[in-house]
């Protein structure tokens, strides 16, 4: 985890302290459904609780212990025994460690999840506010970079919050298929822990129960997961490249908010860089990094093994917390993006007319000219336009092959046929008004 990309609320989530509580809720629930079914005294669940609820687990001390016991689960509950005193023997009665480390894992991935939520529906908002501000806003529409016909910018913004809706389900399903919970003991038989102890912690922690733990949670629940933390970022490279272009000196048609006392270069004063949009692309990269080996620990050995647990904890932190970072970051800049109209219409009449192509050629094919004839008469006078030698309409009322008279020609050159259905989309993305 990079903290120069990060939030607070979001380190929070993987500090040392807060594993520690979690690891102990787990423990102390447990102890408290294993005395009600008679396992341990009641009395030692109590003291338990009663000890280590507002106790502040030192992980320097967990860290020594650790140091000679060479396991972290041990060495933490050795550190418990040392603040609840006698009454800690009767913790983790027939549980195994994973038992405790997947637990807890599932439940810092879900609340990470309700952070990145809370980021998309940020998204969502900005991306609205700004496609409706633009509904009407025209535009040119690029396929391989290059010029085709009109669109509005809105309906671009509007493309994104569809995309981001779909990554809002995402990740509700990624946190309801990462959200379980496994107490069930050595290869996962409950031999040694009745299967009533897990149902109750799940309940407790706010997860479900996994159907079948062999002593860990399947991994392929964390490939899903990671899987789709990798998508979502994908749709925020998406939009921050399309930033990008946009904002490139010869089409500048958005603009990434530039502040007072902004600098965009140590060498040349001039320069207003879309920074922030880089670094998301970036960041994209870096939460995705996480997925091919969330993929490669599906496959552990046997019941168990632990090839996956030093992945885990580095792309735990890392792509939940960088990807609430990059979230954030997008809505920012869609809330503050400088939008600039004029220069969307410059660019739009750039060629002269010729993103009307189409529908010179449709004319006049519904005028009787073979759909082969009508688009190479179309072709041949666009490519003259491209070579600079004049403009387009000019060479279509002069090419005989054209046989619409001129009015209805100049006719098909209108913005508002390629936007009249633009409500009807609206409609589709965001609900009709």
């Amino acid at each position: 985890m990079i903290t120069r990309y990060s939030r607070p609320d979001a380190v929070a989530i993987w500090s040392q302290e807060t594993k520690y509580k979690i690891w102990f809720e787990i423990e102390a629930h447990a102890a408290t459904r294993m005395a009600e079914l008679g396992v341990i005294p009641r009395e030692a669940a109590e003291a338990i609780w009663a000890k280590g609820k507002d106790a502040t687990f030192d992980a320097d001390r967990i860290d020594e212990i650790e140091r000679t016991t060479k396991h972290d689960v041990i060495a933490f509950l050795t550190h418990v025994a040392e603040i609840v005193g006698e009454e800690a023997r009767f913790l983790h009665q027939g549980m195994t460690s994973s038992d405790v480390l997947d637990t807890c894992f599932a439940v810092q991935l879900a609340r990470s999840t309700d952070l990145l939520l809370g980021g998309v529906d940020r998204v969502l908002a900005a991306l609205e506010t700004r496609a409706k501000e633009h509904k009407h806003t025209p535009t040119v529409g690029r396929s391989h970079g290059i010029h085709a016909e009109p669109v509005t910018f809105g309906l671009k913004l509007a493309g994104y919050h569809a995309e981001f809706q779909r990554a809002r389900r995402r990740l509700v399903t990624a946190r309801e298929e990462i959200a379980t919970c496994a107490i069930s003991g050595a290869v996962g038989t409950f031999a040694n822990v009745d299967p009533q102890v897990e149902a109750y912690v799940a309940e407790k922690m706010g997860l479900q129960v996994e159907p079948v733990s062999t002593q860990v949670i399947p991994r392929d629940r964390h490939a899903a997961y990671f899987a789709a933390l990798g998508v979502v970022a994908s749709s925020i490279e998406r939009l921050a490249t399309e930033i990008r272009h946009l904002q490139r000196t010869e089409v500048l048609e958005a603009e990434e908010f530039f502040d007072k006392g902004q600098k965009g270069s140590s060498a040349m004063p001039h320069k207003r860089n879309p920074i922030l949009t880089e670094n998301l692309t970036g960041l994209a990269r870096l939460v995705r990094s996480s997925v091919v080996p969330a993929m490669e620990n599906v496959a552990l050995w046997h019941e168990r093994d632990i090839s996956h647990s030093s992945v885990e904890r580095g792309i735990g932190p890392d792509a939940t917390i960088h990807l609430d970072f990059a979230l954030h970051r997008l809505a920012g800049v869609i809330e503050r993006l400088n939008i600039y109209p004029d220069n969307m219409l410059k660019n739009l009449d750039r060629l002269g007319g010729l993103v009307f192509s189409q529908r010179v050629m449709l004319a006049l094919t519904q005028a009787g000219v073979s759909r082969e004839d009508a688009y190479a008469a179309v072709q041949e006078n666009a490519m003259k336009v491209w070579r600079g030698e004049g403009a387009f309409i000019d060479f279509l009322k002069a090419d005989p092959r054209v046989t619409l008279p001129g009015d209805q020609l100049e006719a098909l050159f209108d913005l508002g046929y390629h936007t009249k259905n633009i409500d009807v989309i609206f409609d589709r993305v965001f609900g009709v008004a």
